[in-house]
C-alpha cells in the first residue's frame, strides 16, 4: 500500500471511529460507559495475544490489565465532570487526532531525520514537529470557542501531543518486543483497536491527572480546561 493510500485508509476509518466516539461522549452516562468498557476489554484482549510469547507471561499480562483500566478509567473521569465532561473529551480527541493526522502527513511529505529509528523507523522529527503543531492548532481553535484561556490551552495542546507521540511510541517498542507489526486487524489502516488508541491512552491518564490536580476527582475535566 503506498503512503497516499495509506492516509486514506487512516482517514476513512478515522471518519468511520470519530463520530461513534463523540456520539458516546455526547450522550455520556451508560452508553459512554459501556462503550469504554468494550474498548478496554478489546485492548486487553490484544495485549494479552501480544504479549503471549514471552517467556513468562504473567507480569506482562498485569501490566496489560492495567493499561486496559486506563483505556476505561480515564475518559470515564473525564466525562463524569457535569459541567465540561464533553467539551474535555472533544478537546482530547481534537488533540490526538490531529497530532496523528497530521504527524502522518508532514512526515510523509517532508521526511527527513527519524524520531527514534531503533523502535519506529517510520516515524520522523518532523512528523513530531507537524503533529504538535496541528494539535496547537486544534487547541486554540477549541479555546475559542469555548472562550477558554487560550495561553494555557495551547501549552496543554503542545505536552498533549508530545504524550500522545510517546504512547505511540511505547506501544510500538512493545510490539517490537514481541515481534509484532500490529495488535491486531479490526481496525482497516490502523490494525488493531490498541493500535488506535496509543496516543490517547497516554494523553487521556495525564490530561486526567492534571484534570485532577487542579480540580479534583469530581471535576476533572474543568481543572483540566478552566485555568
Amino acid at each position: 500500500m503506498t503512503g497516499g493510500d495509506n492516509l486514506s485508509v487512516r482517514l476513512a476509518s478515522s471518519l468511520v471511529l470519530a463520530p461513534l466516539a463523540l456520539a458516546a461522549a455526547w450522550i455520556g452516562g451508560t452508553a459512554f460507559v459501556i462503550f469504554w468498557a468494550g474498548a478496554a476489554v478489546i485492548i486487553g484482549w490484544e495485549w494479552i495475544k501480544l504479549v503471549a510469547p514471552a517467556r513468562d507471561p504473567t507480569p506482562w499480562r498485569v501490566a496489560g490489565l492495567i493499561y486496559a483500566a486506563i483505556v476505561f478509567i480515564a475518559p470515564v473521569l473525564l466525562r463524569a465532570d457535569i459541567n465540561n465532561g464533553f467539551a474535555a473529551l472533544v478537546f482530547l480527541f481534537a488533540i490526538v487526532w490531529m497530532t496523528d493526522i497530521m504527524g502522518y502527513a508532514v512526515g510523509r511529505v517532508v521526511g527527513g531525520a527519524k524520531l527514534w529509528q531503533a523502535v519506529s523507523p517510520n516515524k520522523t522529527r518532523s512528523g513530531a514537529v507537524g503533529g504538535m503543531a496541528g494539535a496547537l492548532a486544534a487547541g486554540i481553535v477549541i479555546a475559542a470557542w469555548l472562550s477558554l484561556a487560550v495561553l494555557p490551552i495551547a501549552i496543554l495542546s503542545v505536552i498533549l501531543s508530545m504524550v500522545a507521540q510517546a504512547g505511540d511510541l511505547f506501544e510500538s517498542a512493545l510490539k517490537r518486543r514481541f515481534g509484532a507489526k500490529d495488535t491486531g486487524h479490526l481496525i482497516p489502516g490502523h490494525g488493531g483497536l490498541m493500535d488506535r488508541l496509543d496516543g490517547f491512552i497516554a494523553a487521556a491518564l495525564i490530561a486526567a491527572m492534571i484534570g485532577i490536580v487542579h480540580g479534583g476527582f469530581a471535576a476533572a475535566a474543568t481543572g483540566l480546561l478552566v485555568w
